[in-house]
């Protein structure tokens, strides 16, 4: 008996050595860190990244954080400068500064995202859309965006929060404003067909002038012709219209014969010699 007494001590004793090593270790995976709470020190302000590590067993506990960048998307119904009411929603990378772990958890807790991302989040989208009208949201999104960006960057580190990207991911605005917006786009349109009216009839202004101006010109030419070398330019032209009035009529199914003779020829209205 004593020996089977001394078998059951001895596979005791190592059952309770084998349970406490393994509550003195603990596993941290990548990706990870963790923060030791001491029930005697409290939280040991110092993180633990990926491996094994040692701890004292029923006394201190590992309290586990994902390390990673982590997507969260924040939605808000604000106002703009002109008083437009505009629905923005916002997709924002985060993560936790490791070295801060222990901060983190004192302050925050484990759901800092939940707690720390909207309420920021919330506060800076309606602080930088009051500062746009509702148009220059649209015409001048980029620089929106890094107002965001810039001050939800500066207001997450108060809380130990890196922000790997920060981006507008859906902008709608109010009925009213999009009929506004509708309104003004027929209304620039009717305003270019106008504009380009006024610049077809100047130019057909300007074509009508040259073409008249021309005009003149050739007639003053063929009145210095005139006055300087007699009518002879006069007949030459009546001669090649008769002549081409002649051949178009002799094409021309109704003319049968062309008169000539004593009677002179009527279509050059020359006497006959």
């Amino acid at each position: 008996m004593s020996v089977l007494i001394r078998l059951a001590q001895a596979s005791a004793g190592l059952g309770l050595a084998g349970f406490i090593a393994s509550e003195s270790i603990f596993d941290v995976d990548g990706g990870h860190g963790v923060v030791l709470f001491d029930k005697l020190r409290g939280v040991i302000q110092k993180p633990y990244g990926q491996g094994t590590h040692l701890m004292i067993p029923f006394i201190q506990t590992p309290i586990d954080y994902e390390i990673r960048t982590r997507h969260r998307t924040i939605s808000t119904h604000t106002g703009t400068k002109d008083l437009q009411m505009i629905n923005i929603s916002l997709r924002v990378l985060s993560r936790p500064v490791f070295e801060k772990l222990p901060s983190i958890y004192q302050k925050l807790g484990t759901d800092y995202e939940f707690r720390v991302l909207p309420s920021i989040g919330n506060e800076v989208l309606k602080a930088v859309v009051a500062q746009y009208n509702a148009d220059q949201l649209l015409t001048m999104r980029e620089q929106v965006s890094r107002d965001i960006r810039d001050q939800l960057e500066a207001r997450a580190a108060d809380f130990d929060l890196v922000l790997d990207d920060v981006s507008i991911t859906h902008l709608t605005f109010g009925s009213e404003f999009t009929r506004a917006i509708e309104a003004k786009q027929v209304k620039q349109q009717e305003a270019e067909k106008a504009k380009f009216e006024v610049m077809r009839a100047e130019h057909e202004k300007d074509a009508a002038i040259i073409i008249a101006e021309g005009e003149a010109e050739a007639a003053k030419l063929v009145s210095d012709a005139v006055d300087a070398h007699g009518k002879g330019l006069i007949e030459v032209r009546r001669l090649d219209a008769a002549r081409d009035i002649a051949a178009t009529l002799a094409r021309s199914r109704g003319i049968t014969y062309l008169p000539g003779g004593n009677q002179g020829n009527i279509l050059l209205n020359i006497p006959a010699q």
